[in-house]
């Protein structure tokens, strides 16, 4: 798939979500992975949105890109906001998700879902520009249906 930009705005974001189910479509993905795949993107595609552009006053873009190999699907976000590592969020323990509400910190849920809902979640700074890396485990082409 050739690669895609549009504004970071929240928005757009439907765009960026059409475009990953494209893509785990052509990657032939199930239903269910599919839907891990675009609420992780969503989730770090909004914090770009709202915590790299719009807090700190900053407009820009973001581009997803789409790779294949015979083996995953590798999903891209790249964008020049304020750097960022979602990977060095305070990770959200099984303990805090059964706090209640009024004793939960605020933040770093959507981290949580990130990374549970892909098979791998990397992060890279490269030439000023936040890179989000989402890969999913594609269905093996001998596996029976």
């Amino acid at each position: 798939m050739e690669p895609l930009t549009v504004p970071a705005t929240l928005d757009d974001l439907e765009i960026l979500a059409d475009f990953v189910i494209q893509a785990a479509r052509a990657a032939g993905l199930e239903k269910k992975p599919a839907y891990r795949l675009r609420l992780a993107v969503d989730e770090i595609a909004t914090n770009i949105v709202t915590h790299g552009y719009q807090e700190m006053g900053l407009v820009g873009d973001i581009t997803i890109y789409a790779d294949m190999d015979e083996e995953t699907l590798t999903i891209t976000l790249e964008d020049n906001a304020v750097p960022y590592n979602p990977l060095e969020e305070a990770e959200v323990t099984e303990e805090d998700l059964h706090k209640p509400l009024e004793e939960r910190k605020i933040g770093g849920l959507g981290i949580f879902l990130t990374l549970r809902g892909v098979d791998r979640f990397t992060y890279e700074r490269m030439n000023n520009r936040n890179c989000n890396i989402f890969t999913m485990r594609r269905p093996s082409s001998g596996a029976n249906p």
